[in-house]
């Protein structure tokens, strides 16, 4: 089901659209998707053949719809099919040159194709038109966050959870700037509203459970840890973290496990090589997970 904003408007989840949040890895940078990524089976789903058809002829319907070219440049970003975004998007704001819509559209796009400052541009002309539209304010936050402004970043934050008190990546991104600064109680406290808020979500789980290991308590990580794995079991970067914790415990045994999982995902991720190494594990041996 493709999301609707209000009057029934259109808008693309960010937390759903499977463009990049920054979460932490060993409280070092790692690119992740957005809380709620889609899996690959409703991937296939939204951007199936048929259900592109489907809006294609909405679009040949209704050509002087923005809308219509914004659902099916919404689904075009989903599927990684970038350069057909970008022109519905654009043939949306030539209908629309207000609609804030097509310009945070846009700007997600941009931001996945490593282009921030258009991406910046287009979320500043979404709020110049819209400036009750949360969602546009976490994507420029995260915009700001990524390049190293924290205020800025945590300024369109608040901005974003004073006009949506339910926006979880508002929370999430709030607690991946305080995790960064140090301030880990108070990055925990924002990861766990976003977690009361997208409770499917992996990444708040991760989020949390890294700062956990920075506070020491370990035993809090590694059950955050298996959350996320809970909902992500095929994350390379959960598995490693989780063999940290248990490391950090003394338990090399699921260490190693979950160092081995990790690489089973991913042979080449160099952070499961190192631990597992450095707990001494050893190629074709079994270890206990549990």
């Amino acid at each position: 089901m493709i999301p609707s904003g209000r009057s029934g408007r259109l808008r693309p989840s960010f937390a759903r659209f499977a463009l990049a949040l920054a979460c932490l890895t060993a409280l070092g940078g790692c690119s992740s998707v957005g809380l709620n990524p889609i899996e690959d089976e409703e991937l296939q789903a939204v951007a199936s053949p048929t259900n592109i058809a489907s809006l294609s002829d909405v679009v040949r319907r209704n050509p002087n719809d923005p809308q219509a070219y914004n659902m099916r440049g919404s689904v075009y970003g989903r599927a990684g099919r970038y350069a057909e975004a970008l022109e519905d998007f654009n043939k949306a704001i030539q209908l629309d040159p207000k609609d804030a819509q097509a310009y945070a559209n846009r700007a997600l796009v941009q931001r996945e194709m490593k282009r921030p400052d258009l991406a910046l541009a287009d979320f500043n002309r979404a709020i110049q038109f819209d400036p009750a539209y949360s969602a546009a304010y976490v994507g420029r936050g995260i915009i700001y966050r990524q390049q190293g402004q924290p205020q800025q970043a945590l300024a369109d934050f608040n901005k974003a959870v004073s006009l949506k008190p339910d926006n979880a990546q508002a929370y999430h991104n709030r607690g991946l700037i305080y995790q960064i600064q140090g301030l880990h109680k108070f990055a925990i406290d924002e990861f766990t509203t976003a977690i009361g808020l997208a409770v499917n979500a992996a990444e708040p789980f991760q989020a949390r459970g890294m700062s956990y290991l920075a506070l020491n308590d370990f035993k809090s990580a590694a059950e955050d840890f298996d959350e996320a794995i809970e909902r992500d079991p095929r994350s390379a970067e959960l598995w490693t973290s989780r063999g940290l914790a248990y490391e950090r415990m003394g338990d090399k045994e699921k260490a190693a496990g979950s160092f081995a999982r990790a690489l089973n995902i991913n042979q080449g991720y160099q952070p499961a090589q190192t631990g597992f190494q450095r707990v001494g594990g050893k190629y074709g041996s079994s270890y206990s997970l549990n």
